[in-house]
């Protein structure tokens, strides 16, 4: 049987908790494959610029040998988004996505001014999972994100920003999700 795909864990502004299905999902795919997942380390958790992401994603990603799969959440979502249109940058396999926040809205974090919405399509296979009620975007400003990427949209119904506070636990629904994309990859 064929090792999984690696993945990159790029969580929102100030990480991921423990309780946080992103860091789940990374304790999980520890116990059975501890090469197999890596989460990104920048320097700016708490004050995000959006060189320093990027450059956390391109060594996250260079720390394997084969092409791993993005896993991002919230402002997560914007720095794959520009990450992707970088020239230069290494190769992944594809980029799962969910709820990403909309830069225009008023209750995005003002410390994070400086990341923008999608602005090119993505050039790997790329879903953008949608809540019909996240507090950060709207699910029609999402759509457009994901036109924008050319991103497959999920639309999830109502749950809220897809964390911990939506209380949605380790996510299976979301779980299944990623594990469809992978397999189509």
């Amino acid at each position: 049987m064929r090792r999984p795909r690696p993945w990159v864990i790029v969580p929102g502004i100030w990480n991921s908790d423990p309780d946080h299905w992103q860091s789940r999902w990374q304790a999980e795919r520890a116990t059975v494959d501890p090469e197999g997942v890596v989460r990104i380390a920048p320097a700016s958790w708490s004050d995000p610029d959006p060189i320093d992401w990027s450059a956390a994603i391109t060594r996250a990603v260079r720390s394997f040998d084969e092409p791993p799969v993005l896993v991002a959440h919230s402002l997560g979502v914007l720095a794959v988004a520009g990450w992707l249109g970088e020239p230069g940058r290494p190769s992944v396999a594809g980029a799962f996505l969910v709820a990403p926040p909309d830069p225009a809205a008023p209750g995005f974090p003002a410390e994070a001014a400086g990341f923008a919405e999608p602005r090119a399509a993505s050039a790997v296979p790329t879903v953008l999972v949608i809540s019909d009620d996240d507090p950060y975007c709207s699910a029609d400003r999402a759509v457009g994100f994901a036109d924008v990427l050319g991103a497959e949209a999920v639309r999830i119904g109502a749950r809220g920003h897809v964390n911990v506070a939506s209380g949605v636990g380790d996510w299976p629904a979301g779980r299944s999700l990623l594990g469809d994309f992978e397999h189509a990859l």
